[in-house]
């Protein structure tokens, strides 16, 4: 990976001198944008630095719907309590952490934010794209108004739309108007192939033609953006696909923090092992009635919001939820091999179950009565099969379903 981002820095600089292009000042301008002035900055023992920037100068208000925009502190309602029959039982695991955690505190009226680095924009496609996925390989990114992918809920036939350059595996609950969802996502360190290549395990929830608007929130393993192969936190939107608007965490103006303990792109512990013990995170995302943004916890600490003012077909309800993991690269859905190998959740298959795969439980969604609740009717789906598998597990009539997912990637029958 070192030579890689030695090449990108030679090549970059290549062409900045053919083209008289002023690569240098690009770069420190896209920094000074990306990193706001620090009150106190922590130097993480993982190397990375977490600047605690005043709450009205963090990078949301950068955004032309959010500059004469009031922070809402904290969400309007509460989350509803699960009846007595859905309520989870508690893990017993330590609750999860951030690294950052041990090295420091951010004062009152400042948030965490998480410093970019140069060399990690000069590993970028391009500045533009820093953050986002860069262009994609087909230009049919996404199909708004057909679909050859279906799962079937109670008899009706409901289209998947798949994006370009993304092979996912996941369970889906439709027919509803969705308020929010949730669930707890354990915790591996899969292995990604390339450096512009990444793999997450998460919830995603939708609307729109095409189902092309998304807030979604997990972990995501992502050496362009973060460097090296740690699962981190991530939250991130979009309006169109991934194409040109939204992008992870606060690389771009969007997402509002009010929290001073947690940090979007933290790296998130202890891993999963094994046979052995197993960690997760808790990931909630709910809409807010009264403001129409949409908020997003970690375990029981509030992060911060998307604000209703920045979506489209989002700012009342989502039509889709979806759990599970998404693998990004250009080697993935194409007609001639090789396959990436960039593995989803434990890079085990979903079969190997409890201990192996990577798992998601205590799924919940928020319907239009505001009740917190297991979806009535959930379907897998992988777009993928050989590579990447989905399973929603029952170990009894009786129990709860856990919804496993994962795969290595390339393999023999996915070559």
């Amino acid at each position: 990976m070192v030579k890689r981002f030695i090449f990108i820095f030679v090549a970059t600089t290549l062409l900045a001198l053919s083209s008289g292009v002023d690569v240098k000042g690009e770069v420190d301008q896209k920094l000074k944008l990306l990193n706001k002035p620090a009150v106190k900055s922590i130097t993480s023992e993982d190397g990375d630095i977490i600047d605690c920037v005043d709450i009205y100068k963090q990078p949301a208000f950068d955004h032309p719907a959010l500059r004469n925009h009031t922070i809402q502190m904290r969400p309007s309602f509460a989350f509803p309590d699960e009846s007595s029959t859905t309520k989870k039982e508690s893990s017993g695991s330590p609750a999860p952490s951030q690294t950052w955690q041990n090295s420091g505190s951010c004062p009152d009226g400042t948030v965490p934010i998480r410093r970019v680095r140069r060399q990690e924009l000069l590993s970028a496609a391009s500045l533009e794209h820093f953050g986002r996925d860069g262009p994609p390989t087909s230009s049919a990114a996404v199909n708004t108004t057909t679909s050859d992918h279906f799962v079937y809920h109670n008899g009706s036939k409901i289209a998947i739309f798949p994006v370009a350059d993304h092979s996912t595996a996941f369970l889906v609950a439709t027919g509803y108007t969705f308020l929010g969802a949730k669930g707890d996502i354990n915790i591996w360190s899969p292995r990604v192939e390339s450096s512009d290549e990444y793999t997450t395990a998460q919830i995603w929830l939708k609307n729109g033609l095409g189902d092309i608007e998304t807030i979604e929130a997990g972990w995501m393993v992502n050496p362009k953006i973060f460097g090296d192969a740690k699962p981190r936190l991530f939250g991130r939107w979009t309006l169109d696909a991934y194409q040109t608007t939204g992008c992870i965490n606060l690389i771009c103006s969007g997402f509002v923090q009010t929290s001073k303990k947690i940090v979007l792109g933290g790296a998130v512990q202890p891993l999963s092992q094994k046979w052995g013990e197993q960690f997760q995170i808790s990931i909630s995302i709910s809409h807010d009635p009264v403001s129409g943004n949409w908020w997003l916890a970690f375990g029981d600490e509030t992060v911060g919001y998307f604000p209703g003012s920045i979506l489209n077909y989002m700012k009342q309800s989502a039509t889709k939820v979806q759990w599970g993991g998404d693998v990004y690269s250009k080697k993935v859905k194409q007609s001639s091999p090789p396959h990436t190998a960039t593995a989803m959740g434990s890079g085990d298959f979903a079969n190997s179950l409890w201990g192996v795969a990577s798992f998601i439980k205590n799924l919940r969604i928020i319907d239009g009565y505001i009740l917190l609740r297991y979806p009535q009717w959930v379907s897998n789906f992988s777009e993928e099969p050989y590579c990447y598998t989905a399973y929603n597990y029952k170990k009894t009539p009786a129990a709860e379903p856990i919804f496993y997912f994962g795969g290595p990637g390339r393999n023999p029958n996915c070559p």
